[in-house]
């Protein structure tokens, strides 16, 4: 049987989960939770791999990765590879620690990131022994939880090293907002957004999902002789807002005019993030300085829009269409 497509690039965000073989335990007691840690500590600063949230439950844990170079399998190896040897001196056995490969979920930050981060902290209380507490005894077991970077996100007296917090609470409006967001999640019960996961290693939305083709490669012809590099061209940000403003009469000045034009500047943002392979950061701040929150609302706002009228996805069509024709 084939194994999952490992899709490597630099600056990608992973999910990733590793489960003990037939569920057994793969932490036995603290000292091995800090050993553990003190290894992915060691590994994150030798492969330059940036850390926004974990937990540890007693057969598996989770992972919330960035890697500035496309060595997720090599970081993963490594680190795994120890704590497996050290573990097994310390209980006098031999073998495989952990079920299979780890399992790694390429991640559209700028859709996703934030979900994901508050369904991994919640992990500890997706047990059936605690689900049926009330919210608010559900909410202290998940703050008071020692193995998990929540603490950091809550009060910066539980900011500890190698786990880079700032993006994510940049994304909800700091950490009282994101107490907030977990609390709700508690309330609400929210699922596990992997269900809806229209790949089984990529959370994204169809965009970000036919992007993500580019970086497939094979890890050899046996394991994967039905796949090729499918290669999509990415155009320039500077390209495309030229292109548009030539074929279509776009230009900057409208870009930058807040309040009104919100379906152009809902079409330059969705074509950006679309052909230019950028962040909607960067996206915000080439269509008139504004931050990665309001680009997400117009995107959806604008494909909203297009679902609704024939006219402005022809619209979107035609831009499209110049778009190509000049690639």
């Amino acid at each position: 049987m084939a194994r999952p497509l490992r899709i490597q690039f630099p600056g990608a965000f992973y999910h990733i989960t590793c489960r003990g073989i037939e569920r057994r335990k793969i932490f036995i007691d603290n000292k091995e939770r800090y050993r553990f840690l003190a290894y992915l500590s060691e590994s994150l600063e030798t492969y330059q791999v940036i850390m926004h949230a974990y937990i540890l439950m007693i057969n598996h844990f989770h992972l919330l990765i960035q890697t500035k170079k496309a060595n997720c399998s090599e970081f993963m190896r490594h680190f795994n590879i120890r704590y497996t040897g050290w573990f097994n001196w310390r209980h006098h056995r031999n073998g495989n620690l952990y079920q299979g490969r780890y399992k790694a979920y390429l991640i559209d930050a700028d859709n996703y990131l934030l979900e994901v981060s508050r369904y991994l902290h919640l992990n500890c209380v997706r047990v059936k022994t605690l689900r049926g507490l009330e919210y608010r005894e559900q909410w202290q077991y998940v703050r008071d939880y020692q193995w998990s970077s929540l603490a950091g996100y809550l009060n910066e007296k539980g900011v500890v090293k190698n786990i880079e917090y700032g993006l994510i609470l940049s994304m909800v409006g700091g950490r009282k907002a994101y107490r907030k967001f977990v609390i709700d999640g508690i309330k609400k019960d929210i699922d596990n957004p992997f269900k809806t996961a229209k790949s089984r290693i990529i959370l994204g939305d169809d965009d970000f999902v036919a992007r993500a083709k580019r970086y497939i490669r094979r890890a050899s012809i046996r394991e994967q002789p039905s796949y090729r590099d499918i290669v999509i061209t990415v155009l320039e940000p500077e390209i495309v807002l030229g292109i548009l403003s030539k074929e279509c009469g776009i230009k900057k000045g409208v870009l930058q005019r807040r309040g009104v034009n919100g379906d152009i500047r809902g079409m330059v943002a969705e074509l950006l993030y679309k052909y230019s392979d950028i962040t909607q950061a960067r996206i915000g701040r080439l269509i008139g300085d504004i931050d990665y929150v309001s680009v997400h609302h117009l995107r959806k706002r604008f494909r909203e829009k297009m679902r609704k009228s024939s006219k402005v996805r022809e619209t979107f069509k035609q831009a499209e269409i110049k778009l190509i024709n000049n690639m």
